[in-house]
């Protein structure tokens, strides 16, 4: 993984760098994977990419509608569905909302770190997480088809505005 700390998203870093090189990588994984990354569905990640953040279906509708392309949900709904059905974005269950994929192309289990004051979230590695609940799911007979692991808590900078 690019950031082994995985959170980003609370932390100064050179955002500019840190989304252009998610967009690159999906750019070069859209072509070896034979799939389009349409202009819709590009500028949808790029409003994704914006911010450590995640967004809804009708905040990116929005922004897509601004930009001239269209103002049904249908363009947002098919635009954010591709994204996550191509490892370029995630959707974060808790928000009903969708949060760029920091690390595509790369297999991973991500834990979603959702701050409760701004609504940044960092994606982080949870294998660990992964792991134990296989194990818990294998004694038990279960098999986990889909693993979603948020946690809802205060960033570092909301902490130090409250203190």
């Amino acid at each position: 993984m690019t950031d082994p700390s995985g959170a980003l998203a609370f932390h100064d870093h050179d955002h500019g760098h840190c989304s252009g090189d998610v967009l690159a990588r999906a750019d070069a994984l859209s072509k070896t994977q034979g799939i389009r990354l349409t202009p819709v569905r590009r500028r949808a990640l790029e409003i994704l990419l914006e911010g450590h953040k995640a967004m809804g279906a009708y905040d990116v509708l929005q922004r897509l509608a601004e930009d001239g392309f269209g103002n049904q949900p249908p363009v947002a709904y098919r635009a954010l569905e591709f994204l996550v059905e191509n490892g370029f974005a995630h959707r974060i269950r808790r928000l009903n909302a969708f949060a760029a994929c920091m690390h595509p192309g790369e297999a991973h289990s991500p834990a979603f770190f959702i701050c409760g004051g701004c609504n940044a979230v960092a994606e982080a590695p949870a294998d660990a997480v992964r792991y134990a609940m296989e194990v818990a799911a294998d004694a038990v007979g279960f098999n986990i088809e889909r693993v979603n692991i948020e946690a809802l808590g205060t960033c570092p900078a909301c902490r130090e505005r409250s203190a």
